[in-house]
C-alpha cells in the first residue's frame, strides 16, 4: 500500500482487441484510485468497458484477442503488469478477485460447490483435500448459507441466485 493509503492505483490503463474489423478500444485510458476499506463503483452503458477494465487489473484478459497495450496498475505497492503471470495468480483470488454480476456464468455448473471451493483454498492456502473441505463448509457458513454442510456438495444449480453471488 502506498504511503497515502491507496490499495489499488489505475493510471492510463489502455486495453485493445483485435477484431476482423480492426481494433476496437474497449478500455482506453482509464484512471482511477482505491484506497483500503473504500469501495469503488464502475458504472457505465453496456459494451463501454467495465468488465474489461477490471479483467485488466487481475491481469484475465484473453491474449489473444485482447491485449493490455499500455498502463499502469499499482496494487499494494506492486506493478501487476510488471509481474510473471504465476506471480499474479498467487495475489488473484487471495488478495485481489472480481465478483461478477451472473454467478451462474462464474461456476462451473458440472462441479459441485465444494469441489470448487476446495480448489481455490488448496491453490493459495495449501490445504489438504480435508481441509479445504472444511473450509469450504466454514466459508458458506461465514456468507449465510442455510445448512452448509448438507449443502456444500451441492451443484450450482441446486443453489438460488443470490446463494450462488454469495458462493462467489
Amino acid at each position: 500500500m502506498s504511503a497515502n493509503g491507496t490499495l489499488l492505483s489505475v493510471r492510463d490503463l489502455r486495453t485493445y482487441f483485435e477484431t476482423e474489423d480492426g481494433v476496437v478500444k474497449a478500455v482506453d485510458g482509464i484512471n482511477f484510485d482505491l484506497k483500503r476499506g473504500e469501495t469503488l463503483g464502475i458504472v457505465g452503458e453496456s459494451g463501454s468497458g467495465k468488465s474489461v477494465t477490471n479483467l485488466s487489473v487481475i491481469r484475465l484478459i484473453p491474449e489473444p484477442p485482447g491485449k493490455i497495450v499500455s498502463g499502469e496498475i499499482l496494487f499494494a505497492g506492486q506493478d501487476i503488469l510488471s509481474l510473471p503471470i504465476d506471480e499474479v495468480r498467487k495475489i488473484r483470488g487471495k488478495r485481489i478477485s472480481m465478483i461478477f454480476q451472473d454467478p451462474m456464468t462464474s461456476l462451473n455448473p458440472f462441479m459441485r460447490i465444494s469441489k470448487q471451493l476446495m480448489e481455490i483454498t488448496r491453490l493459495h492456502l495449501g490445504h489438504t483435500k480435508e481441509q479445504a473441505y472444511e473450509h469450504a463448509i466454514k466459508m458458506l457458513e461465514t456468507v449465510g448459507i442455510p445448512d452448509a454442510r448438507s449443502r456444500v456438495d451441492s451443484y450450482p444449480h441446486e443453489f438460488s441466485g443470490g446463494m450462488r453471488q454469495r458462493v462467489m
